[in-house]
């Protein structure tokens, strides 16, 4: 069965096809350069632009002028090459005379060191004079350019990021905590400041939890309660900013989406928060090559993305051509490395596919990140003919994954107060990482071609048959119910060491860890056992031994079965992994982190008890995944090795690049990097 509900394009309803190209930035050339770039431009298929990201110091050359004849003339020469257009509004890099003249408008960092103007993210989210400006620049770059129906979409700002730790932030923070906890007692209750006598008897004692005061390193602090607000605060204002501008727009251009560059799994701020104020999701996608980094974590990037609105889809602002200009080492992207990873963001949910940066600047640090044009401005480079293919793909694709959903059985629970609670914990253990605990779940369902949703404590869970929630270490409000509710009625619950330990204010619950899920799990867990990087304890699961590592609780049942158990120390012979019948359903316990092929099997197991099913089962190495619309449903096959690798189909298909039809049972081959798009149409 298809997902047949209409749901509007993330760009709207201006745009009914794939939307290809990137940010570009004319105002750094003459004028005479344009014309080539439109005819490169026309020669790769591309068909957006996203313009004015890092114009502020050319629009505004001083308090009350602005000069916005460039980018009249920018604006009308991409509307006659007939290039839609995603519109930014130049905030995410202030001016150097406002820096000079207000410098009020600069950071504090973490160490108290106060900046001076350069770089970018920059600007003070709790400077008066930074939200004036921006919110006027916006406003004026509204009315001029309403009008334009080649508008696609607002991009407000550019990358949002950082913190800042000046006087403007401290006063707005006091204001903060005033609007959440009403009376000093109730924070004083919040933070413990009973502990080591920090209570506090004047809203001006408070101060930024820091360097300077709380901290023993960025990671760590002495009180997590004053820490975690912070975080919290600091989101919030930087979302404020983004609403000043937005709200500005809005009333202006109404029928125009907006949005802002998110950049995935970014600790800093709490996109799910975000989301709700964004018309459309939008991110940048820049995994480190250095590293290697696997399909799984780039495609649970994609998928956090993707669930942060109910639309299921977003917009690959950005990823680089061939190369990034940051790392110690700037790895080419291999010949259809590039392709492959623009097709993996269309199967994760991408409405668009878009780049950084259409020509390579001459100068400063991005003068050899990967652009389509290169500075010999040719045709016939690896990386333009790479582009001019895709571009090709896309156009003949149209609509036919547009809107598409994922049809996804399983979902993950990430929250960004659990991870920033528990990575500012003093103990147990200093690597204990959420998005490790994070990965090695969803890279277990992606090996497996299980679709994940990544859903937020808020989101509901009653249509999923297993919801996984590795490090619930914060039980939120009455969280604890939704969870019981849930299996009670049928459903599959899993979760990890270390988790129910404390309430939304990282105050622990008493009682007994897991706390309030206690009933649920069935389990009551008395320690926990931190062993240092090389040291292990292991455990049998199904015939085979498995490493127990970093964290291991030490538990005794309260109704829950024992799964396996502990093989060495004190606590060998006591219970590691649990299962418990809670009414309808079943909650599993892991109380270690274990190694990748553990998490496989496990995961497979309660997958085949529960009724999940695989999108396609495949050689290693080859993702299969599925976006279904009123249209159909579309089938991406990635080979993410460098072999050539065969896959068997059991559904007729069509192949969307090539137009050939394979039969059922009917076997295809993938090359190095290659890709395939099949397209099984409407069914009952």
């Amino acid at each position: 069965m298809i997902y047949k509900e209409e749901k509007k394009l993330a760009y709207g309803k201006r745009v009914r096809n794939i939307l290809y190209g990137g940010d570009y930035n004319p105002e750094q050339w003459p004028e005479e350069v344009w014309k080539e770039d439109m005819e490169m431009m026309k020669k790769a298929h591309v068909n957006m632009v996203t313009l004015n990201v890092f114009s502020w110091a050319a629009l505004q050359p001083s308090e009350d002028v602005y000069d916005f004849s460039k980018l009249d003339k920018i604006m009308n020469y991409v509307r006659a090459n007939d290039l839609k257009v995603c519109l930014a509004t130049s905030t995410g890099a202030h001016p150097a005379w406002m820096a000079h003249r207000h410098p009020d408008i600069l950071r504090t960092e973490f160490n108290g060191m106060k900046r001076k103007f350069g770089g970018r993210h920059n600007s003070c989210p709790n400077s008066s004079t930074y939200r004036y400006y921006a919110e006027k620049l916006a406003t004026k770059l509204a009315k001029r350019y309403k009008d334009y129906d080649n508008i696609v979409a607002w991009h407000i700002s550019n990358e949002f990021g950082g913190e800042c730790y000046c006087e403007n932030c401290q006063r707005a923070f006091r204001e903060w905590l005033k609007k959440k906890y009403k009376t000093l007692d109730a924070v004083n209750k919040s933070f413990n400041t009973a502990f080591w006598g920090h209570t506090f008897y004047d809203w001006d004692e408070i101060v930024l939890p820091n360097l300077l005061s709380e901290h023993f390193e960025y990671d760590r602090t002495m009180f997590q309660g004053i820490t975690l607000d912070y975080h919290r605060f600091n989101s919030d204002s930087i979302l404020e900013c983004y609403n000043l501008e937005a709200n500005a727009i809005r009333k202006i251009t109404p029928d125009i989406p907006i949005t802002t560059n998110l950049m995935g799994f970014y600790k800093q701020l709490d996109y799910q928060k975000w989301a709700k104020d964004m018309d459309f999701i939008s991110w940048d996608n820049y995994p480190d090559l250095n590293d290697k980094p696997s399909p799984a974590y780039i495609a649970m990037n994609h998928d956090l993305m993707r669930g942060l609105k109910e639309q299921n889809s977003f917009v690959l602002m950005e990823q680089t051509p061939s190369v990034t200009n940051w790392s110690p080492y700037n790895k080419l992207k291999r010949p259809g490395e590039m392709r492959r990873l623009s097709y993996q963001a269309a199967a994760h949910g991408a409405d668009a596919i878009q780049f950084f940066q259409i020509r390579r600047t001459v100068g400063a640090c991005e003068k050899f990140h990967g652009a389509f044009i290169d500075h010999a401005a040719r045709d016939d480079t690896r990386v333009f003919r790479e582009l001019k293919q895709l571009g090709a793909e896309l156009e003949s694709l149209g609509d036919v994954f547009l809107e598409g959903r994922t049809p996804s059985k399983v979902a993950m629970v990430v929250d960004w107060d659990n991870w920033w609670a528990i990575e500012n914990s003093a103990g147990p253990s200093i690597h204990m990482k959420y998005l490790d605990a994070l990965r090695d779940y969803y890279s277990a369902a992606f090996e497996q071609n299980v679709p994940v949703d990544i859903i937020s404590v808020d989101d509901p869970i009653d249509k999923y048959k297993v919801v996984i929630a590795p490090l619930l270490y914060m039980t939120k409000g009455t969280y604890d119910e939704k969870i019981r509710n849930y299996v009670e009625n049928g459903g599959t619950f899993i979760t990890t060491y270390f988790s129910g330990i404390v309430d939304e204010h990282d105050l622990v619950i008493l009682g007994g860890y897991p706390g309030r899920l206690r009933d649920i799990l069935g389990i009551w867990v008395e320690e926990n056992d931190a062993l240092p990087e090389g040291e292990t304890n292991s455990f049998e699961y199904k015939g085979k031994t498995y490493e127990a590592k970093m964290l291991c609780d030490l538990m005794h049942l309260e109704g829950a079965g024992e799964i396996s158990s502990y093989k060495e120390d004190f606590y060998a012979n006591t219970p590691v992994i649990t299962r418990n019948c809670f009414g309808k359903g079943k909650a599993y316990y892991v109380g270690t982190r274990s190694e990748d092929g553990f998490y496989e099997a496990f995961l497979k197991d309660v997958f085949d008890e529960a009724g999940v099913e695989s999108v396609l089962d495949t050689p290693e190495g080859v993702e299969a995944s599925v976006r279904r619309n009123a249209k159909g449903e579309v089938l991406f096959l990635l080979n993410h090795t460098k072999e050539e690798k065969e896959v068997t189909l059991n559904e007729p298909y069509l192949d969307l690049l090539n137009r050939d039809k394979i039969r059922k049972g009917e076997s295809i081959k993938l090359e190095n990097n290659g890709v395939r798009l099949l397209f099984h149409g409407v069914c009952s």
